[in-house]
């Protein structure tokens, strides 16, 4: 006999409306937990992905090619086999698959895409982990790099930590708690943190700024930060010095938009 699993709201008592969500039993809401990190932020305003530089902004979709830095992540090698990745067509409709990989070799995916908002490992071999970056990008590859990045899966992560998400057309973002944390060894120089928005219309506009030195800034909103369909939140640093670890994090709740009576 199957055991019910069910809200406990169902039996008079409450149940934190995250848990719900969480649980996909409110309809139309669901969760999206966004992880970005950047282990060297220097001088220059970058995102916080594995990188450096910025998330590219296309004006069109394409096919992304999916390589990695290392023979070892392929069919039947030792790393990372299969990769999944998700993101927005050209409609900002979502469109995902599994990649299966050939090492420094690229793989072309089956859609087209215009951002990429999850990107994670799926099967491995006995290494348990990539053993390289995987990167997803457009453009000549050389020794599994792209010369376009539209995101990356550093080595040993599993998963991609790109501080960036765009809403899919048709939905609504509503970012309850956004972190930036940073650090160096020094601990004597400072290092700023934009959350940046952008959507179709090209423009880039700044939501927060944060200046921390070896700590975080946790931002609770009691009223959400909307995100709009079809735009786009980012985390960027720049440091005061170079060598500065900078870590973030989106909390976001995407609703479906009301379709009428």
């Amino acid at each position: 006999m199957s055991t019910p699993y069910v809200s406990q709201t169902q039996y008079g008592k409450n149940e934190v409306f995250g848990l719900q969500v969480s649980r996909g039993q409110i309809q139309g809401h669901s969760a999206v937990i966004v992880f970005g990190y950047n282990p060297d932020v220097d001088l220059t305003q970058e995102s916080v992905w594995p990188d450096g530089g910025v998330v590219p902004h296309p004006t069109s979709a394409s096919v992304l090619k999916i390589s990695s830095s290392d023979a070892n992540d392929t069919s039947a090698g030792t790393g990372a086999r299969t990769v999944f990745i998700e993101g927005l067509d050209g409609n900002y409709a979502v469109v995902s698959e599994t990649v299966t990989l050939n090492g420094q070799t690229a793989v072309n995916t089956t859609h087209s895409y215009l951002y990429v908002n999850s990107f994670y490992v799926v099967t491995v071999g006995s290494g348990g982990e990539n053993a390289g970056n995987i990167n997803a990008g457009t453009g000549v590859v050389t020794a599994g790099v792209p010369a376009v990045l539209y995101d990356i899966i550093a080595a040993g992560f599993n998963n991609r930590t790109t501080g960036h998400y765009c809403v899919p057309a048709g939905y609504t973002g509503y970012m309850i708690q956004g972190l930036f944390s940073a650090g160096q060894a020094s601990g004597t120089t400072a290092v700023t943190g934009f959350l940046k928005q952008h959507g179709p219309d090209g423009i880039v506009r700044v939501g927060a700024v944060s200046t921390v030195n070896n700590s975080a800034a946790d931002y609770l909103f009691e009223t959400p930060y909307m995100i709009p369909e079809k735009n786009c939140v980012g985390a960027t640093a720049i440091g005061a010095a170079t060598n500065n670890a900078v870590s973030s994090y989106f909390n976001i709740v995407l609703i479906k938009n009301s379709t009428g009576y």
